[in-house]
């Protein structure tokens, strides 16, 4: 199994070419067929069964990852690093690291697709073929001269956690989080108006009924949104944001889940068509300007949620043993006020990991409202049906 995924690994890379490259000055990637970084671990103090059944916490997940995500190599390393582990029992763990200069989740989504399908024996030619001219959809004439904003995140003692919501919650919540201007919110749009209001009042009692403005960052895949779309095989971190506002005045759930769904349309009627256009590079610019100055604004509070809830991943992630029990991304820890959801492997729950600032996340975390919907502390199976998913199947995560 390990030979198979090793070989299956560098029949990927080579339709994703460019992440056997290296950054060159920032702004290029010299594809020299550099390679990709691959290690094997094992763990011998426990069996993936019994890793699964503990709650599960960042530092626990670092384990099964090649380099530590917030490590300043990750940025001058291989632009993929992948790490496989295997336990005694044997199960294994497959974790990845990709670098988001050139690629982003809906990339190593496709990329641990057509991996799979590689392993199980699919011709790679016979895959879709992956489109490298996303630099085509966003034109600069001097790459050498052309500066972007720098964005220098604001590191913080911050403290990361990881909640469930079933289905029978997300029900519920999603009809608390209706209004006459949005009668059916999305899974996306009433969870993080819970987590986003729950934090909001965290932070006006850590300041003594003190409310700060509060801004959230939704990030957004351009390729579904743009005018003309952008094909889902393109190649490229194609990734942006759109913006709500909230004060203390109209924290309501059904009032946050307006914000959203005003927000991003007036993101496709704006942004998203001009970046369809021929005005891309400046409207990278100045979202990137706007998010530089309000990271620094001390009378703002900024949140950035990003949601991949419509990625399907536990489908297409089959390398042989069946689908993943579990999968997850980095939060960010280290990044305050960041919210990241994804699909729970059955059904339609959702996990959410959120970071908040330690003072903050022990209000936070006390919650009755968030905790009336979402369970914390979880273990990775303790919503799994065992009628279904026995000790047997507990092969991969």
């Amino acid at each position: 199994m390990h030979q198979q995924l090793k070989k299956s690994v560098s029949k990927t890379l080579t339709r994703f070419f460019p992440l056997a490259g290296r950054i060159e000055s920032n702004f290029s990637i010299e594809c020299h067929d550099y390679g990709a970084h691959y290690t094997e671990a094992r763990i011998h103090y426990t069996t993936l069964f019994s890793f699964l059944q503990q709650p599960l916490d960042l530092e626990r997940i670092q384990l099964f990852l090649p380099i530590e995500s917030n490590s300043p190599k990750a940025v001058s390393m291989p632009l993929l690093l992948v790490q496989l582990t295997s336990f005694e029992c044997g199960g294994v763990a497959l974790g990845m690291c990709m670098s988001h200069k050139l690629a982003d989740a809906a990339m190593m989504f496709m990329f641990v697709q057509d991996w799979a399908a590689i392993t199980l024996g699919n011709p790679p030619e016979q895959l879709p073929v992956i489109n490298f001219n996303a630099a085509s959809y966003f034109p600069v004439k001097d790459p050498a001269s052309f500066q972007l904003p720098a964005l220098t995140f604001k590191r913080a003692k911050c403290v990361t956690k990881r909640y469930l919501f079933d289905a029978t919650k997300i029900a519920s919540l999603k009809a608390k989080a209706s209004s006459v201007s949005v009668q059916k919110p999305t899974r996306t749009e009433a969870i993080t108006a819970l987590i986003w209001r729950c934090a909001m009042n965290a932070s006006s009692r850590l300041n003594k009924g003190v409310a700060k403005h509060s801004v959230m960052h939704h990030f957004v895949n351009l390729r579904r949104i743009v005018e003309p779309p952008i094909s889902e095989n393109t190649l490229g971190s194609l990734v942006l944001y759109f913006s709500t506002h909230a004060d203390q005045s109209k924290i309501e759930l059904q009032d946050l889940v307006a914000e959203f769904r005003k927000g991003i349309k007036e993101f496709r009627g704006r942004e998203a068509k001009r970046i369809g256009g021929d005005e891309a590079v400046q409207v990278v610019y100045e979202k990137r300007k706007e998010r530089r100055e309000l990271m620094n604004k001390d009378d703002t509070n900024l949140f950035s949620c990003t949601s991949l809830c419509n990625f399907n991943f536990y489908e297409h992630a089959d390398f042989g043993l069946g689908k993943p029990i579990w999968m997850t991304v980095d939060s960010g820890a280290s990044l305050n006020n960041n919210i990241i959801l994804s699909n729970m492997r059955e059904g339609y729950g959702v996990e959410a990991w959120v970071t908040l600032s330690e003072k903050e996340m022990a209000i936070f975390e006390a919650d009755p409202e968030l905790l009336s919907f979402a369970s914390s502390k979880p273990s990775v199976l303790v919503l799994m049906d065992n009628n279904q998913h026995h000790h047997s199947s507990l092969s991969r995560l």
